[in-house]
């Protein structure tokens, strides 16, 4: 009876010692491990093992044990199941949420904007302030990014569609540069797939370089259909277009912001005043509006149009009704009645 009594006691002590291990095991899981800093850039690189990602994580500064954690991490199942990626471990971070994240493959992303109607030049400064966005195409021309993207012999004005790209920290440039291309490509289908009969533009290649005259037009969306209707009645009976955003791009960074008369008659290859048909690349990255526009544009018989000073455009179908449009919204003359 007493060897009984003993056994009872030392199975009572076995039970509760290990109820006060799991115990503190799941005390220990949801506590904070605490960092040496205020965020920890943790890195996973695929085939890491359970491991060595434990290791990893003591040694970016949390305050844990990785044995505890890689215990933890195989206890739970879900071992096989964490993600490569860039990760942020702030000091409020458990073991549990740790675990939830690398499962999940919660990377810290950042995000990288390409505005609407920005040219090639402006796309890659913005790439080069992005932060934690490794720079691979720095010091590259420009045909060799385009080389890398799969685009040999391809200009990049025009190609890249205007949106927020997130991207994981130390992802390269040219992997947004990529997604945005493709994201143009497809953008562009759509609307060529969907566009108007009777349009003069002859492909989706002279499309994207219409949508992007459109766009750097005018940033008042009611008009846009309008002056892609001008444009394409233009193009229909073989007049210039005479459009200032192809003779501003043309002067690329020579120009002050100031376009003089004599910018007109400078010719280069994008100057629609001094050459007939469309320039031959894209003059700005157009969005889905000016895609849209350029490929359904407004049934009009308009052939001129001038800014009035407030966004938006006054529309002619003659050049008399066009000249007193000038003179009243540019040069502020009122005609007689």
């Amino acid at each position: 009876m007493a060897v009984l009594k003993g056994l009872m006691k030392l199975l009572t002590s076995l039970l509760l010692l290990v109820l006060g291990l799991g115990a503190a095991a799941l005390w220990w899981v949801h506590q904070p491990m605490g960092t040496r800093q205020a965020t920890l850039d943790l890195s996973i690189e695929p085939g890491t093992s359970p491991k060595a990602i434990a290791q990893a994580v003591a040694v970016a500064g949390a305050h844990t044990s990785p044995t505890l954690l890689y215990a933890w991490f195989r206890l739970s199942g879900q071992s096989r199941q964490m993600r490569a990626g860039s990760y942020e471990i702030s000091p409020d971070t458990s073991p549990k949420r740790l675990l939830n994240m690398l499962v999940r493959g919660e990377e810290t992303l950042r995000a990288v904007t390409i505005v609407e109607g920005w040219n090639w030049r402006q796309v890659r400064q913005a790439l080069a302030k992005s932060e934690n966005l490794q720079p691979d195409s720095r010091g590259m021309a420009d045909e060799a990014v385009m080389a890398q993207l799969g685009r040999p012999g391809v200009a990049p004005e025009g190609r890249f569609y205007p949106d927020t790209y997130s991207y994981a920290k130390g992802a390269s440039d040219l992997a947004v540069l990529k997604r945005a291309m493709l994201s143009m490509d497809k953008h562009l289908q759509q609307a060529w797939d969907g566009r108007q009969a009777g349009v003069s533009v002859q492909s989706a290649e002279e499309a994207l370089i219409l949508a992007s005259i459109v766009e750097k037009e005018t940033a008042k969306g009611s008009d846009r259909p309008l002056i892609a209707g001008v444009f394409n009645n233009r193009l229909r009976i073989g007049m210039r277009l005479q459009t200032d955003p192809t003779v501003i791009y043309g002067l690329g960074e020579a120009f002050d912001g100031n376009l003089r008369r004599i910018h007109l008659t400078r010719d280069t290859p994008w100057n629609t005043y001094t050459r007939g048909g469309l320039p031959p690349t894209p003059i700005a990255m157009p969005g889905k509006a000016a895609l849209m526009a350029a490929l359904q544009p407004a049934k009009t018989s308009a052939l001129y149009f001038v800014s009035k000073g407030d966004g938006s455009s006054h529309f002619s179908a003659s050049l008399d009704e066009h000249n007193r449009a000038v003179n009243r919204y540019q040069r502020g003359i009122q005609s007689s009645p």
